[in-house]
């Protein structure tokens, strides 16, 4: 049986060029991705490039058109659509949300969806805050049932002495440990 797995990227626009990589090798390993995108990833382009370019070359590598829209969100619980769920990068807008309940996002309400159905979520956190405002909300999510994290480390202390990013190398053996109901360690790098 193949693992199906829902690949959900928010707007931290920086990381992209690092995380469509870890898709390619979670597609390379048999896993059949279903790609997800918030409203921002999915429609914004920045300096780091544009929409379009990366939601060709994310449908490309996983062969599904992106889902984008709260009505494509929607079913992945009830239709029982993915094993399992990464949000890779993870905004701190996006964990508040998680961590307050909120689903109004293509994401957040994957991840509601998916949590219904008690398969794992796992979250590769990519934000400026996460040692400040955002971390009671990362504090929150570690201590829910079913919800896992990528490593992460500072990734700039000097300039962002806030900022942690996941180590994206590390989200295949995180996902995997996360389908057998186990966080990678160590967990801060």
């Amino acid at each position: 049986m193949t693992i199906k797995a829902g690949f959900a990227l928010c707007g931290s626009f920086c990381t992209f060029k690092r995380v469509i990589p870890e898709i390619e090798r979670l597609k390379n390993a048999g896993i059949d991705v279903v790609p997800i995108m918030s409203y921002n990833a999915y429609s914004t382009d920045t300096r780091f490039g544009t929409a379009k370019d990366f939601i060709d070359r994310i449908e490309k590598i996983t062969g599904h058109e992106i889902i984008h829209t709260l009505t494509g969100a929607e079913p992945i619980g009830p239709k029982k659509m993915i094993d399992a769920l990464l949000i890779e990068p993870c905004t701190g807008n996006t964990l508040a949300k998680l961590a307050a309940g909120i689903a109004d996002t293509p994401v957040t309400l994957a991840a509601k969806s998916n949590l219904r159905n008690g398969n794992p979520v796992v979250i590769a956190v990519s934000t400026n805050d996460a040692l400040g405002n955002a971390a009671k909300n990362i504090g929150l999510l570690m201590n829910m049932k079913n919800l896992y994290f990528v490593p992460f480390r500072q990734d700039d202390c000097e300039n962002k002495p806030t900022s942690i990013v996941a180590d994206f190398t590390q989200t295949k053996d995180t996902f995997l440990n996360a389908m057998v109901g186990k966080q990678i360690q160590p967990l801060i790098l």
